[in-house]
């Protein structure tokens, strides 16, 4: 059995690669886009994982490590002040809004899918 430790790291770096990825795949100069593609994202995966209730040692992998680096909560601030410092303030509070809204809105989504799969 693999310990705990191990299964946050693994998913860790494959949540890391994979935002590397993401925001290289759908980046923007003028909008933070890949921020919010990976927030909204693992969202979804996350609310998915958490409804399907696959075990400890997937929730581990999974929510604990591939999304806890594959999602970014210091980003989505970074980028969200950078964009009202200069002067982009309809673009700041867009962006803050989407990533709540979407997020929840990818929960909420999961959620329903979740419930509609046959466990």
């Amino acid at each position: 059995m693999v310990p705990d430790l191990w299964l946050v790291g693994l998913g860790g770096v494959v949540g890391a690669l994979l935002r590397h990825f993401t925001a290289e795949l759908v980046a923007r100069e003028t909008f933070p886009v890949g921020t919010l593609t990976v927030n909204v994202v693992g969202s979804f995966v996350l609310g998915l994982v958490t409804v399907l209730d696959p075990g400890n040692a997937v929730l581990l992998f999974v929510g604990t490590g591939a999304c806890g680096s594959y999602t970014t909560f210091s980003s989505f601030s970074f980028d969200t002040v950078r964009l009202w410092e200069t002067d982009e303030h309809a673009s700041a509070v867009a962006f803050a809004a989407l990533n709540l809204v979407g997020s929840i809105a990818a929960i909420g989504g999961a959620w329903l899918l979740g419930s509609l799969l046959p466990v």
